[in-house]
């Protein structure tokens, strides 16, 4: 990979990109701590050597679940402390998170790893019903007009009344 090449890739991407590696070379762990990921970095060697900022990106700045500080990207997902997966479709998020990219764009990574980002779409995250698809949550709110004039808890209070 030319200097220039590897000068190119952002971290955030160098971070999904040894993730997803992880995760496809070790298809039965369902996460990998972060110090995995930083280490898969160095021995991946993207840039030519690990970059400081590989290890921040893995624990705050790409993941989706925790607050953005400053980086909004919603490429990993906290599973426990110190563990990460790649984000999926439908997993939680900050919604000050909404909108950033889950992976990067295949233009923006070199052409030796583009077949991860077919792997990821097809087998790791395939499209398919999101929140907002869901029959179940698109429920929400929708009973909200039958005790708009009073507080939820005496709503419930009125209907138990002469129960037993």
């Amino acid at each position: 990979m030319s200097t220039r090449t590897a000068q190119l890739i952002r971290v955030a991407d160098e971070v999904w990109i040894v993730t997803a590696l992880l995760h496809r070379d070790h298809p039965q762990k369902t996460d990998f701590t972060v110090q995995e990921i930083v280490e898969r970095a160095k021995d991946e060697s993207l840039t030519g050597k690990l970059r400081p900022g590989v290890y921040v990106h893995a624990v705050q700045h790409c993941v989706a679940n925790r607050p953005p500080n400053p980086g909004r990207y919603r490429m990993l997902f906290e599973t426990r402390k110190d563990h990460r997966r790649l984000f999926r479709r439908g997993d939680s998020y900050d919604p000050r998170r909404e909108g950033s990219k889950t992976a990067p764009d295949r233009a923006d990574i070199p052409a030796e790893y583009a077949s991860l980002l077919d792997w990821y779409e097809r087998e790791y995250a395939p499209k398919g019903r999101s929140r907002e698809d869901d029959p179940l949550l698109a429920l929400r709110g929708s009973g909200g007009k039958i005790w708009a004039d009073e507080h939820a808890d005496e709503y419930v209070r009125r209907l138990r009344e002469g129960w037993e």
